[in-house]
């Protein structure tokens, strides 16, 4: 009898500690996911400025970023 009750509260302890790794690991996915788009939200408004002030500017950004096409010979 004893030996189950422990064998219980030794299940609930690694229960409870694979739950707490588990809920760590989403929420540190869902933290990146969240920096990634607020960062990606903040380029794409700079971007949309640049574009409204400078067009030239705009596309020599665009053409370094996303690179030239290669022209066909």
């Amino acid at each position: 009898m004893v030996r189950t009750i422990v064998g219980y509260a030794v299940i609930g302890v690694v229960g409870i500690i694979v739950i707490n790794l588990a809920f760590g690991i989403v929420g540190l996915v869902f933290s990146l996911v969240w920096t990634l788009l607020t960062l990606a939200a903040i380029v794409f408004v700079f971007y949309l400025i640049l574009r409204i002030v400078n067009p030239d500017a705009a596309r020599r950004m665009r053409e370094k970023v996303a690179g030239k096409p290669k022209e066909e010979s």
